[in-house]
């Protein structure tokens, strides 16, 4: 039978959830696979896993029961090994990294911020800042509308001016925040969120770090600013001892979207 990843952590972790429940329905339970100082915590795979809020939620929930008392390295919703051997193997052979990022990742956390615009302020903004905007835009009002190529004109120079302050924000909404972070991870470019920043940050620093995009928000009132966390550190994890089997919407951190 297949086997579900849920994380990989040192052998010596003092409270690894083994016996609880994970993902399936019923529920698998959670064992424990160890090899040298490492240790995997998996469950045996259900047939015809998808990305379900239940799966989901069980999948968060074991790897909050393990985190609470130590580091773990998450493996993403939907991480299927053929077999427990292929996980062993794997702990085996990728050991020295595994250590390391235990090391790295040991009393820190992962915060997800989402940028999107605020389109009626969004659009005060382009058009405060380019004048050809705005004397195009007066010119339209002033002839009742202006001619058809003349609002074509218009809608393309708004369009082309939101898109470049998409990249201008998402550039300074990294800049203002990394400095309060650890590490930095930009995630996929999504519709309807012109930046995904991803942010390891230290659990003592985290007040700092939520007080710094408090401070984004009063700087960019344009912006709608969306955190979630603190998550276990998914993306600054290398892939495991599993390639994902479900599609990147299986993200643990999308149950609570």
């Amino acid at each position: 039978m297949s086997t579900y990843v849920y994380g990989i952590t040192a052998r010596s972790h003092s409270a690894l959830p083994e016996g609880m429940g994970g993902v399936g329905d019923p529920a698998r339970p959670v064992r424990i696979l160890t090899e040298g100082d490492l240790a995997a915590i998996v469950s045996d795979a259900p047939d015809g896993l998808r990305p379900k809020r239940r799966d989901l939620i069980a999948h968060q929930n074991v790897l909050a029961e393990a985190g609470a008392a130590g580091c773990v390295l998450p493996m993403r919703f939907g991480s299927v090994a053929p077999d427990d051997d292929t996980v062993t193997g794997v702990l085996a052979e990728r050991a020295a990294h595994y250590r390391e990022r235990l090391r790295a990742l040991d009393g820190k956390a992962e915060y997800n911020v989402k940028a999107s615009h605020v389109e009626e302020a969004v659009l005060h903004r382009v058009m405060a800042e380019n004048p050809g905007i705005r004397a195009l835009a007066e010119a339209n009002r002033q002839s009742g509308g202006g001619r058809y190529e003349q609002k074509v004109r218009l809608g393309e120079m708004v369009a082309a001016a939101v898109q470049s302050r998409e990249a201008e924000d998402a550039t300074e909404l990294q800049h203002a925040l990394e400095p309060v972070a650890e590490a930095v991870s930009v995630g996929p470019d999504s519709s309807g969120w012109p930046a995904n920043v991803s942010f390891l940050v230290d659990r003592d620093a985290a007040e700092m770090f939520l007080a710094a995009v408090e401070q984004a928000r009063k700087d960019h009132p344009h912006l709608d600013l969306r955190v979630h966390g603190p998550l276990p550190p998914y993306s600054f994890v290398e892939p495991g001892p599993a390639e994902p089997a479900g599609s990147p919407a299986g993200r643990a951190d999308t149950a609570g979207e």
